[in-house]
C-alpha cells in the first residue's frame, strides 16, 4: 500500500482518491478549506495555504508519503523539487508540476523550445505593459493570469476601452503571487478539444478519443466524447501531446488543450498536468477506464494495455446562482428519472454565484444524435436548483 498526499481536493481530486482506494491505497486529502469534495472520501485530511513553502513541508514531513499528486495551481511547487530529492514520487513529476502551473513557462517551452504551433502571444506585468502587449497583438484578444483555473480572470477583449476591466479581472482572479498576464492572439477556432494523453512508467504514451468542450469565460460548461475530427487534424494533435508531455516527463494523465481551425490547423493551447474538468464525460462510462482510473494507474505504475471507446457521452455542469452554506438541491428526481444518464452533486460545503457544484453525464449507442445527447444532457443540468 502506498500512502499518497493529494494537495487540492476538489472534485477532481474525489474521483481520483476513489480510483486509488479501489487499488488499496492510503489518501491524505489536502485543500485550504475544511470539507472539500476530496476530503469526504479521504482516509485523511489536512488544511493549510499549500502557497505556503514551510506549511507544505510540515506536513509531508508529518505525513512522510510515498506520493505526491497535486490538483491544483495554488502550491509553492518549487518545493516539490526538494520532495523528489527525497526520494518521493510527485505525479507526473515536479518539472512536469512547475512548468504547467505556470502560463508563461509552459507556453515558452511548446513555442520556443519544441515548436508547437500556438497563437502569438506577449506578457505584461503592469497596465501600461499590458496597454502595449495589446496594441502589439492586435484586438480582438485574450488575456489570462498567469497563474489560474476554471477560467478565473481570463477576458476577451475587442477594444482598449476593455483594458482595464480586464486588467482588474486578472488581478482578481489570479492564483499565487505572482502578478502578470498572458496576453494571447485571438483565433478564430472551429471548435477546440482536450486531448487526455496518458504517460505510463513502463508502458506507451497513451490517447484518448477526443473531447469538445464547450468554455464560458473560460470556465468549462459541456463537454462530449467522441468529438468528430479528420485523421490528419487528430494525428497533429497526438503528436503535439506526445512532444510535449515527454518533454515534461513523468507518468499520469494530461489533459492537453488544442484548438482547431481548418484554416489553420491544430493549434496548441494549454496543458494540465492531472485530469481535466471537461474528461468528467467519462464519467458516462464513454471509455473502458474513465479518466480517474487512468490516472490512478498511471501514477502507480500499473499497467494500462489499452484505451477503447465504448460508447458516446455528454457531461454539462450545475451551477449555483446563490451564496449558500450547506447548500441543498432541488431538481435531483427529474434528472435521476432520465435513462441513461447520471446524476454527480460534488459535496461543496458552501455555494457561490457561478460555482460548479455538480454535473450531469448522459450516455447513448454510436448511431445516436450527439447533438440530441448534448441538448438532453444541459436540460437535466438546468433542472437542478441550487439553493
Amino acid at each position: 500500500m502506498k500512502k499518497i498526499l493529494l494537495l487540492g481536493s476538489g472534485e477532481l481530486g474525489r474521483e481520483f482518491v476513489i480510483a486509488c482506494q479501489r487499488k488499496g491505497q492510503y489518501v491524505v486529502a489536502c485543500d485550504s478549506y475544511a470539507g472539500a469534495p476530496a476530503m469526504k472520501v479521504a482516509d485523511e485530511s489536512r488544511v493549510f495555504s499549500m502557497l505556503d513553502g514551510d506549511a507544505l513541508m510540515r506536513v509531508v514531513d508529518e505525513v512522510q508519503p510515498d506520493i505526491i499528486v497535486p490538483e491544483i495551481e495554488a502550491i509553492r511547487t518549487e518545493k516539490l523539487y526538494e520532495c523528489e530529492e527525497r526520494g518521493i514520487q510527485v505525479v507526473p513529476s515536479a518539472r512536469a508540476v512547475n512548468f504547467t502551473m505556470n502560463r508563461k513557462e509552459i507556453r515558452e517551452l511548446a513555442h520556443t523550445e519544441l515548436g508547437l504551433k500556438t497563437a502569438n502571444y506577449r506578457y505584461a506585468t503592469s497596465y501600461e505593459e499590458l496597454q502595449d502587449a495589446a496594441q502589439e497583438i492586435g484586438f480582438p484578444c485574450i488575456i489570462k493570469p498567469l497563474m489560474s483555473s476554471s477560467g478565473h480572470g481570463q477576458s476577451k477583449v475587442d477594444s482598449a476601452d476593455d483594458l482595464p476591466q480586464a486588467w482588474a479581472c486578472a488581478c482578481e482572479g489570479a492564483r499565487g503571487d505572482i502578478m502578470e498576464v498572458i496576453v494571447e492572439q485571438f483565433i478564430p477556432f472551429d471548435y477546440e478539444i482536450t486531448l487526455l494523453t496518458v504517460t505510463q512508467k513502463n508502458g506507451p504514451t497513451l490517447f484518448c478519443a477526443p473531447i469538445g468542450h464547450v468554455q464560458k469565460s473560460g470556465d468549462y460548461r459541456e463537454s462530449f466524447q467522441p468529438r468528430a475530427m479528420s485523421p490528419d487534424h487528430l494525428a497533429e494533435a497526438q503528436r503535439m501531446a506526445d512532444k510535449v508531455t515527454a518533454a515534461l516527463t513523468g507518468a499520469g494523465i494530461w489533459g492537453v488543450e488544442f484548438f482547431v481551425s481548418e484554416q489553420e490547423g491544430v493549434i496548441f493551447s494549454e496543458l494540465s498536468p492531472r485530469p481535466h474538468d471537461t474528461g468528467m464525460v467519462t464519467l458516462a462510462g464513454t471509455q473502458n477506464l474513465s479518466e480517474f482510473e487512468l490516472h490512478a494507474r498511471a501514477v502507480l505504475g500499473l499497467p494500462i494495455p489499452e484505451i477503447t471507446l465504448e460508447r458516446q457521452g455528454t457531461s454539462a455542469v450545475i451551477l449555483s446562482g446563490v451564496e449558500s452554506v450547506a447548500p441543498d438541491y432541488d431538481g435531483m428526481e427529474e434528472v435521476c428519472a432520465a435513462p441513461n444518464t447520471y446524476l454527480r452533486i460534488f459535496g461543496k460545503p458552501v455555494a457561490h454565484v457561478g460555482r460548479r457544484m455538480g454535473v450531469v453525464v448522459c450516455w447513448d449507442d454510436a448511431n445516436a444524435s450527439q447533438d440530441a445527447l448534448r441538448e438532453k444532457c444541459k436540460n437535466l443540468a438546468d433542472k437542478v436548483v441550487v439553493r
